[in-house]
């Protein structure tokens, strides 16, 4: 009996001795923490090309957009908040131009034609009910020689003329606030192109002199230069008798006629 007590206790005192040596449990490791994603920046200017490019048969327009570099311009545009209107016309638009009309217009009026298809202003379809005519466009001014456009709508059908070309919109490609991407029947072709600005007014030319006064000045400065070279002459004919004689003789036959 004694023999099974002292066993037990030898063998609790060893498992309490062993635990003593573990020392404590360890904590369980945390798992790692992962590095918080940074916060997304602002959007970038909207992808103009990319728009067209999906929206299909705009290839000659994209093609011109990028060799004048007005691609660039667009994107400065809308890179710093200005809003702007673009009429896009599709491939079928510029073949059925006149042949060789394209490819007529030097750098600069490629460059012009591009602009002329874009407005400095957002405008939603509804919003051309109130555009005040004539509308200015990216290529330059309103007067009759620049580069205007003329607005009009019948309900939800917007025509736009430019002296040469009426078009219509034909469909809606991209809108939101600031991006307004319409498609247009016709290629929109600037009155300036095609008849040259109205030659500047002449000059009046210069009023002629009037010849009867300075020969009328002429006459009466002879006259009274005549008139004076003579009075000596009177004078000197009055100091001697004969000539006092015919003076008196002179002044009385007038005396008496009057």
């Amino acid at each position: 009996m004694k023999h099974n007590l002292v066993s037990t206790f030898l063998f609790l005192f060893l498992q309490c001795i062993g635990i003593l040596a573990q020392g404590p449990t360890p904590a369980p490791t945390p798992p790692p923490t992962r590095a918080s994603a940074p916060a997304p920046g602002p959007p970038g200017p909207t992808n103009v090309t990319k728009i067209l490019e999906k929206a299909g048969q705009c290839s000659t327009f994209i093609r011109l957009l990028q060799t004048t570099q007005e691609i660039s311009q667009i994107t400065s545009l809308l890179n710093n908040s200005n809003s702007i209107t673009i009429f896009v016309p599709p491939d079928n638009a510029f073949l059925s131009m006149k042949a060789g009309t394209l490819n007529s217009f030097n750098d600069q009026q490629k460059a012009e034609l591009i602009k002329f298809h874009i407005l400095p202003q957002y405008f939603s379809i509804s919003q051309f009910q109130t555009a005040s005519n004539p509308v200015q466009t990216q290529a330059g001014g309103t007067s009759n020689r620049e580069f205007p456009i003329n607005i009009t709508t019948n309900g939800t059908s917007v025509n736009i003329t430019t002296g040469i070309v009426n078009a219509s919109i034909s469909s809606t490609i991209y809108t939101d606030s600031q991006l307004a991407i319409y498609q247009v029947d016709k290629v929109l072709l600037p009155l300036q192109f095609f008849v040259p600005p109205a030659p500047a007014p002449a000059p009046a030319p210069p009023k002629p002199k009037k010849k009867a006064d300075s020969s009328d000045s002429d006459s009466t400065s002879a006259l009274s230069s005549g008139a004076i070279s003579l009075v000596p002459d009177i004078f000197c004919a009055i100091n001697s008798p004969r000539g006092f004689v015919l003076f008196l003789a002179v002044f009385s036959f007038v005396y008496v006629s009057s």
